[in-house]
C-alpha cells in the first residue's frame, strides 16, 4: 500500500485560516502560525461581542425611557414600578420606540403609572 502524505490536508487547513485572516496587517495575514492566533482571538471576540451588543441595546433603551419619563415628571424606576402596579406588560424596547416615535402614547403610559403610584 502506498504511503499517504499529509501535505494536502495541512495546506487546506492553513488556507482556511489564512482566508479568515485576510485584511489583517503584516504577518497576521501571511504567516499561518500568527494568523491562527489572530483568527482565534477574533472569533472569541465576535462571540462575546454578540452578547455585549444585547447588553448595550438594553442600556440604550433604558436611557431613552428615562429621558422621556423625566420630561413627563417621573424617573425611570418610578415609571417602571407604576407600570408594573398597573399590570402594563410592555418591554423596554417597545417603550423606547414609543418614547421616540409616539410621544402622546408614552405620555398616556406615564399618566397610568402616576395614577397607580398615587
Amino acid at each position: 500500500m502506498a504511503r499517504v502524505k499529509g501535505g494536502l490536508n495541512a495546506r487546506k487547513k492553513h488556507n482556511r485560516v489564512l482566508k479568515l485572516a485576510k485584511g489583517y496587517r503584516g504577518a497576521r495575514s501571511k504567516q499561518y502560525r500568527v494568523a491562527k492566533q489572530s483568527v482565534m482571538r477574533a472569533l472569541n471576540s465576535s462571540f462575546s461581542g454578540r452578547k455585549q451588543r444585547k447588553r448595550d441595546m438594553r442600556s440604550l433603551w433604558i436611557i431613552r425611557i428615562n429621558a422621556a419619563a423625566r420630561m413627563n415628571g417621573l424617573s425611570y424606576s418610578r415609571l417602571m414600578y407604576g407600570l408594573k402596579l398597573a399590570d402594563v406588560e410592555i418591554n423596554r424596547k417597545m417603550l423606547s420606540e414609543m418614547a421616540i416615535n409616539d410621544a402622546e402614547g408614552f405620555k398616556e403610559l406615564t399618566e397610568v403609572a402616576k395614577a397607580k403610584l398615587a
